[in-house]
């Protein structure tokens, strides 16, 4: 109850933010379970030994450090040679715990994780988001791929396009007394209308049929 009434009160608001997985690793704060050593016990039974924990001490990174710097808000991710990487956010580079931390995981000669990517998201982080936001990741097959929307594949086109579709269809503010005015209603539907014209995704909003 004390871990996890601390990791409210740092406004450990998703277990993304005190957490990360992928494959057979688990990147865990120490703080970030009820009845952790429970739970860390329960997955390795049922994972196997192939589950790799590793646990960051409160008293390398708090909690509140690991939330403000969204140490676990990164991306774990697999790469072609089959090692895995640690996306971080920028933030995290100036920390001397989780570099300690981001070193030691990266330099354990047994450890799946080979490199560390610090990517300056701070736009993204002002706006309460990290590199987990870019966390869903759908394998498709070149058959799968050649399915998709040609309009929904980035290209540099598409990129131009929509973003000059935000600086024409994103308000600068919004206040309650908005979302009232009939104006708000039209002015996104034709935001949607729009953008789905720009994918080529066809009629998807019930407004649009």
């Amino acid at each position: 109850a004390v871990r996890l009434a601390l990791a409210l009160n740092v406004s450990v608001f998703h277990n993304d933010v005190i957490s990360v997985g992928n494959g057979n690793v688990l990147l865990v704060h120490e703080m970030a379970f009820l009845d952790q050593d429970r739970v860390l016990d329960d997955l390795a039974r049922m994972v196997g030994p192939a589950l790799r924990i590793v646990v960051v001490p409160e008293r390398t990174v708090s909690a509140d450090d690991a939330v403000r710097t969204y140490l676990f808000n990164s991306q774990l991710v697999t790469l072609p040679d089959g090692t895995m990487a640690l996306v971080l956010p920028g933030e995290c580079a100036g920390h001397p715990g989780v570099q300690r931390v981001v070193a030691d995981l990266v330099g354990e000669p047994t450890s799946p994780v080979k490199r560390a990517i610090h990517l300056d998201l701070r736009e993204s982080m002002r706006n309460g988001g990290g590199p987990a936001c870019l966390r869903l990741r759908v394998p498709l097959t070149r058959a799968e791929t050649g399915a998709v929307a040609a309009g929904c594949l980035w290209t540099p086109e598409l990129h131009a396009r929509l973003e000059d579709w935000v600086h024409r269809r994103y308000r600068e503010a919004l206040v309650p007394a908005d979302l009232g005015d009939p104006a708000l209603l039209r002015e996104s539907r034709d935001a949607l209308d729009e953008l789905t014209g720009i994918l080529g995704i066809g009629p998807v909003y019930p407004f649009q049929r």
